[in-house]
């Protein structure tokens, strides 16, 4: 096994494990609130919870691959390049998905945590599976850095959601924001 990847273990025991927990939580929110249903949710929840879903379980992914032993870098650095290119395609579909949707008018907070920081995040998988060839530890810096971005874009996305469902559309409450 790497011994740089030894050094990580730790980490993505830590990280993977609560994008797991995450994921979970993210299924009882997403029953709780089916039996409250919002127009035109569907298109709302891919746009808005589905990603979500899909940034914790690619965190449990990476961690799942930074932990098998593995003899080389470049096999799990040709895979976490193509989670990158996978997370780069999902955040255009995530975004043309915001702008179709009619049930809520996306604000800037929006955009930067449902586009522009996943956007940053996926990008540095990218660039770090590019990066090993010259510098081991500086490209899993720059993995371990994207996985806890993501980490939180989703815990942010996932409190905003929750918030938005809890509060503003609770019959009688009115707001501005989700």
């Amino acid at each position: 096994m790497m011994p740089e990847l030894n050094e990580w273990d730790s980490f993505y025991v830590i990280v993977g494990s609560v994008a797991g927990a995450l994921i979970g939580l993210q299924f009882v929110f997403l029953a709780l609130i089916a039996e409250r249903p919002v127009p035109d949710a569907a298109d709302a929840n891919a746009a808005f919870t589905s990603p979500t879903v899909v940034h914790f379980s690619v965190v449990l992914l990476l961690s799942a691959l930074l932990c098998v032993p593995w003899h080389g870098i470049t096999p799990v650095a040709v895979l976490w390049g193509l989670v990158a290119l996978f997370g780069l395609v999902y955040v255009l579909i995530v975004v043309r998905r915001m702008r179709a949707q009619a049930a809520y008018q996306p604000e800037f907070e929006d955009w930067l945590f449902h586009g522009v920081l996943p956007l940053v995040a996926y990008l540095a998988v990218g660039v770090s599976a590019f990066v090993t060839g010259s510098s081991v530890r500086h490209a899993l810096f720059g993995v371990g850095a994207a996985a806890l971005l993501l980490l939180f874009i989703g815990i942010h996305n996932a409190w905003d959601a929750v918030v938005y469902f809890a509060l503003v559309t609770r019959p009688g409450i009115k707001a501005d924001k989700r």
